[in-house]
This record gives structure tokens, sequence and C-alpha cells, in this order.
């Protein structure tokens, strides 16, 4: 498709109004009228008046003293009670790993700092976990939950993995400001992406020392009722806010400035009703990035992510604003993304899909709307079905019913980056009263039906 000055583009919105499938544009208030149902149904989980601070437990406020048992022995207290606060006062706590119990609400304060310990026998023994969208035992996540109800982060203090090229992110491998040599994750990475191929069960996927694949920041595992609030959070291992296989998920305020390697905002994988509001992602990775498992764990499952709306948020750098992928077998349904900003010449795409023959998913109805864009390093929207392992396999991906409404960019290389092959589907894409100013190169676009509908495009000058 030629982009050109002042290029203004008019097409017919042809939208389905089957059960579950998107609506045409003359229903297009029935979509937002659910996605307001979600958020009106997605609320913090109650907890008692009850506060057992940390302090009272044994914690030092000195930056050195190591505080894992005081914070276990006052969340131990605080279950054992019937939930409430466990509190971290003003001043910095040297820690390791966080488990959360039912009914607590981990409230760091304003003024309270959270270093967590960057040795990684400080996160044994090994728990069940999902690490890249597959399941396996490996070193605790920082903070994790695993089958609880009721469990919260709430606070406006500082969450600080300590993450770094000389400890957690070296693990990546060589990259930027990463060393060539040393032990990194690519051969445990590669064992894992095997046995998930071959089935081996769960029980058996055995990893930690002398495997290095990195922990996440915080993930809840099979939680109803997950709260995260106002929490800073920086320099994580990996993804930052991880929930998993959760429902009714509320991530609201939250600050996250962590810019290593797959360093992810926050990534909803196999949830349900998950409301992410009034955040700000400045991130190594994708800041918002939607996930249902990889490859044949995704499929064993078959629980998709839906039901997502993402509102008011801010992002900065990142591969990508509001993703779905890479990890998307169990498919995707019903995302809402309306009334943010991005801007940042390290942001690449606005709206991203990605996945491959070996991954598929069928990833449908995504509204966005009302999202306003500085600058973006590449495609306002990608869709990438040639990601990692590219066409070779039998899985077909699928991307249908999209529809980009209202959203204003200043400057982007491009509109469209479109890589697909021959069985893949990509149907009812439609980007409707949209304005990009600033293109610099031409749009690429392999297949697929994707419309541009009463958008103007101006080239660079």
């Amino acid at each position: 498709m030629g982009l050109g000055m002042g290029l203004v583009l008019a097409g017919v919105w042809m939208g389905c109004q089957q059960p579950g499938v998107m609506p045409s544009g003359t229903e297009s208030a029935r979509p937002w009228r659910e996605a307001a149902a979600i958020v009106s149904r997605v609320q913090p989980p109650r907890f008692p008046n009850r506060t057992f601070s940390i302090t009272d437990y044994g914690a030092v406020a000195d930056g050195r003293t190591d505080a894992t048992e005081a914070i276990r022995r006052a969340i131990e207290a605080c279950a054992a009670a019937g939930g409430g606060r466990v509190l971290v006062p003003p001043g910095e706590y040297l820690t390791g790993p966080i488990h959360l119990r039912s009914g607590v609400n981990l409230h760091v304060a304003e003024g309270a700092v959270l270093r967590f310990k960057t040795d990684p026998d400080a996160y044994l023994p090994l728990v069940l976990t999902r690490w890249e969208g597959m399941d396996c035992y490996n070193y605790s996540p920082l903070i994790y939950a695993h089958g609880q109800v009721n469990v919260a982060v709430t606070g406006r203090g500082v969450l600080d993995g300590q993450a770094g090229d000389d400890n957690w992110w070296a693990w990546k491998g060589p990259g930027r400001n990463r060393p060539a040599q040393g032990p990194n994750q690519v051969a445990a990475r590669n064992r894992l992406v095997a046995q998930v191929a071959a089935g081996v069960p769960v029980e058996q996927r055995r990893y930690g020392p002398g495997c290095y694949l990195r922990p996440n920041f915080i993930q809840f595992y099979r939680c109803r009722n997950v709260w995260i609030e106002g929490v800073r959070i920086r320099r994580s291992p990996m993804w930052n806010i991880h929930p998993v296989l959760c429902t009714n998920v509320l991530v609201r305020g939250v600050e996250v400035i962590s810019h290593g390697p797959n360093n992810d905002g926050c990534n909803p994988e196999s949830c349900w009703d998950v409301v992410i509001e009034d955040c700000v992602f400045d991130t190594g990775d994708d800041c918002i990035a939607i996930k249902s498992g990889r490859n044949e764990d995704g499929r064993r499952l078959g629980i998709p992510s839906g039901n997502i709306v993402v509102r008011r948020c801010l992002m900065r750098d990142g591969h990508g604003g509001v993703v779905m992928g890479s990890e998307i077998s169990g498919g995707c349904r019903n995302v809402f993304v309306e009334d943010c900003r991005m801007d940042s010449p390290k942001l690449d795409r606005v709206l991203r899909f990605k996945s491959n023959a070996v991954r598929g998913g069928v990833i449908e109805n995504v509204w966005m709307r009302n999202v306003r864009v500085g600058r973006v390093a590449d495609a306002v929207l990608q869709i990438d079905f040639l990601y990692e392992e590219g066409a070779k396999g039998p899985y077909r991906p699928a991307v249908r019913h999209v529809r980009m409404e209202n959203v204003e960019v200043e400057q982007a290389a491009r509109v469209l980056d479109i890589r697909t092959f021959e069985g893949a589907e990509i149907r009812d894409v439609r980007l409707v009263r949209c304005r990009v100013r600033g293109v610099t190169r031409p749009d690429r676009v392999d297949g697929g039906d994707v419309q541009l509908v009463d958008c103007e495009v101006e080239r660079a000058r």
C-alpha cells in the first residue's frame, strides 16, 4: 500500500455480528459496553483491618540485614489470623523471595525499598513456575503465590530486583553490555522447549542451579482476586508482573522502569477478567504482552487469555506498547485498549501480534481506541507470523476481528508491518479514522485482510 502526503483512505467496515465475533461499525458501542462491564466486576479484594509490620518480626531497615525470615513470619502470622496487611514501613530492607498467602496484602509504604538478593541460591527450593510460557520447576520468582485467593502487593514503595549485567541479566547470553562468554540460559531453554514438545511431565522438568533460567519478578500462579497497585518496580531479572492462570486481576497505578533483557512490563497469561490501568511502562521488552502458553503447554491446557482491559496507561521504551504473543498457543480474545499514551524513539510498535506455525493460536476481538502516540520507531500495527520458528510447523495462527480507532501518531516509520505465510489467517483487521504523520518507509504487507478506513497518512517532508 503506497503512502503519500495527506492521503485519505476510505472503506467500509465489514464486521460480523455472531456471538463472540466483532460487531459491525453500526454496533461499535457494544464492545465498549463489554469493556465497562469487565471494569465494573474486576475489583480489589477486601482485607481485614489488621496490620503486621515486618519490623515487629525482626526486620531491620538498614539495607544489609537479611529480612527474608522476618517477612515470612509476618506473612504467616497475618494468614493465621485470617488475613490483613503485612506492612513494609519506610526504610531499606534486603530480602530473598517473598511467598504470599491467601488474605495477605503486602503493603510497601512510600519511602520503603525492598531490595532483592542476587544470589541464586536464595531462591531455592525450586517452585512450580511458568517460564516463557512453559511449566517447569525453577528458582522462585522474587514475589510468588501459588493457588491463593485474595492476594495483593500495594503501596508507593520500591521493589528493586537489583538485576544487572553482572548477575541475572548475564544469564540471557551475549548481548549489549553482556559478555560473549560465560554461563547462560541457551542450553536449558532449548532442553525445556524439547521437553514440552515431547510431552515430558511437568514434575520431571527440573531446572535451577546450573541451568541459568532467570526468575520472574512478581508471579501469581493459579490465584483468584489479585491486586497490584502503586508500587514502583525496578531492575527485574526478566518479566516484571506475570499472573498465570488467574482470574479477577487488577493492576493499577504501577510504575515499571526496567530495561534488562526480556523485561516485559505486565504479562497476563491464560488469565480471565483483567484490568491494567493508570500504569507507566518503560521497559527492555514489550510493555504489555498477553500470553497463553507456548506450543504444547499452551495447547495442553487450552486456556486462552480474555476479557482484558488496558486503559489510561503510559508506554515509553519497549518492543511493543500492547502485544499479543508470542507464547499464545492457547489463544486470546476480547481485549480492549483505550485512552493510552505512547511516546519514545525506543518504542517499536503500537499494537503487535506475534506467533508462528509452531505456536499457532487464535487471537480475536481486539479493540483499541483513543490512543495518542508521539514517536514510534517502526510500525503502528505489526502482525508477525514468522516470529522465531517461522512457517515450519503444522499450526496456523490467526488474527481476526481487530479494530484500531482514533489512533493518532505524530511520527512512525510506517503504518503496517504484516508478515505471514500461506494458511495463516489475518481477517477483518481495520484501522478506522486514524491519523499517522511523519511516515518515512513504505508498508510491508505480505497478505491478509487489513484495511485503512477513513484514515489520514502523511509522509515526512
